[in-house]
């Protein structure tokens, strides 16, 4: 399947560019317009240097962590990524089982090509979260809370940065449609048929998404949301102070830090860029999340160092399921498990509580200026 082993994150996403289709590779692979904060994403990890300590007894380490007060045994979780089918056959329910095998957290997409219900069948015993739109028809939403609740989906991620689809040249020059044999399998109305159908001026995608979005929704919608569950509610795509504030001020239970893997608006900060603030801002009144250009261990020691108390990948998982489902997506968390492993015990560090933000600098730190 593979030309030799596979040890790193980029040996599968190589791989797996190599043989989906090209729309499907372009959607997975491509963020918004010129791409300039999908390349910071990666390059401001990339700007961050380690400081690590020495003489330190690791010979005891351990990387569980917390989350809304369950035992999580990485910090690495799988981040909501749309119609996984495009990459494997199994789809969504074969990442559900991967992260589920690993003692983690799996994230499913509103626009997802398995059923909550699905998901909810093939890893009953994954820790499992739902990631939602709040649609112009309210009841729609309602509807999804409700079966989420039912299916045993843990908590609510409800993604605040999408009013619209932003612009991606790669699907408009693909005019990118779901292949024709897969469905958003949590939808049934005959719009959701229509995202397998090409349009000349747009993909099909976002004119189906653009027709349930609400452009309308505001904070007061985050007490509507909370008014109808129970479940935790964690906000998805923060990326100030004061949004933060607001969002802690309405109590809910953590933000996740994310400028939606680069693909809404560009020449956003990059996400591990903007992590430092939101931490100072609420990290003492909200559990902080994170994703956005995660390809290593190292960054994840990079983001818990800054604050993050769980780190979440969405493309990296798709290379593993293009590559052989759910065994691959087990190898890249067990990979970027070992990766961390490697960078608590190479820094001093037994415990992620060890991690230390003074272990973190930027590389102007070691300017001689």
């Amino acid at each position: 399947m593979s030309k030799g082993p596979m040890c790193n994150v980029s040996d599968y996403e190589e791989f797996a560019l190599s043989v989906l289709p090209k729309s499907t590779a372009d959607y997975y692979k491509s963020g918004a317009e010129n791409e300039y904060s999908l390349n910071q994403n990666r390059q401001a990890f990339q700007r961050l240097r380690l400081r690590p300590r020495m003489l330190v007894d690791v010979s005891q380490l351990s990387c569980s962590t917390k989350v809304f007060g369950e035992e999580v045994a990485i910090p690495i979780g799988i981040a909501p990524t749309a119609m996984q089918k495009m990459a494997h056959p199994s789809g969504e329910c074969a990442n559900a089982k991967a992260a589920g095998a690993m003692g983690t957290i799996f994230t499913l997409s509103t626009i997802s090509t398995s059923s909550i219900e699905e998901v909810a069948e093939a890893a009953p015993d994954t820790v499992k979260w739902f990631q939602l739109y709040i649609y112009k028809d309210r009841e729609v939403t309602k509807k999804l809370v409700q079966r989420a609740e039912r299916s045993g989906f843990k908590a609510l991620v409800l993604t605040v940065d999408a009013p619209i689809f932003g612009i991606r040249y790669a699907d408009e020059r693909n005019r990118f449609s779901l292949p024709p044999h897969l469905r958003l399998a949590n939808f049934s109305d005959d719009k959701a048929t229509k995202v397998t159908e090409a349009r000349d001026d747009q993909s099909s995608l976002n004119a189906y998404v653009f027709s349930l979005l609400d452009q309308k929704l505001t904070w007061k919608d985050i007490k509507w949301l909370k008014s109808i569950t129970r479940l935790p509610i964690v906000l998805k795509g923060i990326l100030t102070a004061e949004d933060a504030i607001i969002a802690a001020d309405l109590g809910v239970e953590a933000i996740q830090v994310s400028n939606h893997g680069a693909r809404q608006l560009d020449t956003v900060p990059a996400a591990i860029e903007a992590l430092p603030e939101i931490v100072k801002a609420v990290g003492d009144r909200c559990e902080i999340f994170f994703d956005g250009g995660v390809r290593s261990g190292t960054d994840v020691f990079k983001a818990v160092a800054l604050g993050a108390k769980m780190v979440f990948v969405g493309r990296p998982a798709l290379w593993g399921l293009a590559h052989s489902g759910q065994q691959g997506v087990e190898h890249i968390l067990k990979i970027l498990k070992k990766e961390l492993i490697t960078s608590m015990t190479l820094t001093g560090c037994t415990s992620l509580a060890t991690i230390s933000k003074s272990m973190v600098v930027h590389e102007n730190y070691y300017s001689r200026l």
